[in-house]
């Protein structure tokens, strides 16, 4: 009987101290609030502050660095972009409608694939699909006037002349106004993995829900080799493995404030689940 008695209040005491700690010493999961949209008042800026808007993008909301960096190779450099475009117009792979450096930079923003550099396209698309996705649309989502303030942005970085206007104009109608309110508004929680991984442009690095992304590890047998906690880990703390072949600092950090938990869980769920 006293053995009894201390085998119950063994477990007593564990079953405590798990659930303190599950409530407790875990930090809690909550998604941080959507950035706020920079206001642009066009009108009043200069070129040097439309350039610094274009800098502020290139390396902040457009994720650019992601791929366009010299330690993780994924892409190629950007810092000669301008000078390089005459030569890419004149090249018999390019497909698109560009005429000159600033229309190109533009094209290759919006249309990757139009023209894609010789050894960093997708496998066994012999360069001839790119692996970026459009930066006008999905999670990334810049504006026209965005787009132009990166174009003028390269172009000083290439050292040519600035031949992009700033914007005119160009005003934000009601509609867009109320977007942006309900994008400001936190939203529920998401439990279809497909959305969840949509959301989070997961696709766009990684192979993984029939998404061809090829800038980050293959995932679609991920559960094979690697457990849970791992998972969870790699999604929290990207830093803290770096898979074999890669390199640190190619997946952003902040999913550990954008994810709800519960939809960390049914992403790790998934993940967990291919074999």
């Amino acid at each position: 009987m006293k053995n009894l008695l201390k085998v119950v209040l063994f477990s007593l005491l564990t079953i405590g101290f798990f659930a303190g700690f599950a409530n407790y010493g875990i930090p809690r999961i909550e998604p941080a609030a959507p950035p706020k949209e920079e206001k642009l008042d066009l009108s009043a800026m200069t070129m040097d502050s439309f350039i610094a808007l274009g800098d502020r993008i290139f390396n902040g909301k457009g994720t650019c660095t992601l791929c366009h960096n010299v330690v993780g190779g994924r892409a190629p450099m950007l810092d000669r972009v301008a000078v390089v475009a005459g030569e890419r117009l004149q090249d018999s792979r390019y497909r698109g409608d560009a005429k000159d450096a600033e229309s190109y930079i533009y094209e290759s923003m919006l249309e990757p694939s139009a023209y894609v550099v010789a050894g960093f396209g997708k496998a066994g698309s012999g360069d001839s699909v790119s692996p970026m996705p459009d930066a006008s649309a999905g999670s990334i989502g810049l504006s026209d006037a965005e787009i132009k303030a990166v174009i003028a942005y390269l172009q000083e970085l290439s050292g040519v002349e600035i031949t992009v206007k700033i914007p005119t104009g160009v005003e934000q109608d009601v509609e867009k106004e109320k977007e942006s309110v309900v994008a400001a508004t936190p939203s529920a929680p998401l439990t279809n993995v497909d959305e969840i991984i949509s959301k989070h442009a997961c696709g766009a690095c990684h192979k993984v829900a029939e998404q061809v992304g090829q800038i980050g590890p293959d995932l679609t047998s991920i559960g094979a080799s690697r457990d849970r906690e791992y998972l969870r880990r790699a999604i929290l703390y990207p830093n803290a493995d770096i898979a074999e072949g890669f390199m640190p600092n190619m997946m952003p950090g902040t999913y550990a404030t954008q994810l709800y938990a519960s939809e960390l869980e049914v992403l790790v769920d998934y993940l967990a689940a291919l074999k």
